[in-house]
């Protein structure tokens, strides 16, 4: 086996540098055993780069959650994009939404094009997300805020050479959106 390229720490556990299967020479899988008893479940882990390691030039790691096929006729398994990290940002944090204590939990590392990697952790809403996948918190975060924009927006006006929003009227959206969310609670999971 070729020298280590990554780290992974499930929060609370060993750092694991060896992969578990390297099905192709740019692509690695690293398998993580629920929890034994005695030890800590975990939903963050963190992933890096070893000391010293140089990807090729225009290239990143994309990092991905590896789920068993859903259906009985779906012969591979499911990948959710996480994020990624290579030059200028060596390390990351991802949130394991899903993955339960009982569960083992398989994470896919792919070195690809910078350019592709970056243009998902910039646009998670461009990627379209798979049967059952939720929005990324970043997404859910801007409808909230593109929500909020709007709607206040109507209210602005000026105190001297300064735009400004009455509280009342942040009061007001707050209730309205509070409203919709106890109505219709996954609008914001729609893309509209």
């Amino acid at each position: 086996m070729s020298q280590p390229l990554f780290g992974l720490v499930p929060a609370g556990h060993p750092v694991i540098v060896a992969p578990t299967e390297t099905p192709t020479p740019t692509s690695y899988l690293y398998a993580i055993p629920p929890a034994q008893p005695g030890t800590k479940p975990f939903s963050h882990i963190v992933v890096f780069l070893l000391p010293d390691i140089v990807f090729p030039a225009n290239t990143a790691a994309a990092i991905y959650l590896v789920t068993p096929p859903t259906t009985p006729n779906q012969t591979e398994p499911n990948s959710r994009f996480l994020g990624g990290i290579g030059p200028g940002k060596e390390s990351a944090i991802f949130k394991l939404n899903g993955t339960g204590s009982g569960d083992s939990v398989v994470i896919g590392i792919s070195i690809e094009p910078a350019d592709s990697v970056a243009a998902r952790i910039t646009s998670p809403s461009v990627v379209k997300a798979g049967a059952g996948q939720q929005p990324s918190t970043l997404v859910l975060a801007q409808r909230i805020i593109k929500n909020a924009f709007n709607f206040l927006s109507s209210f602005s006006g000026t105190a001297g050479q300064v735009e400004v929003v009455p509280l009342k009227a942040f009061e007001e959206w707050w209730r309205k959106f509070e409203g919709r969310v106890r109505s219709d609670p996954g609008f914001l999971e729609r893309d509209d």
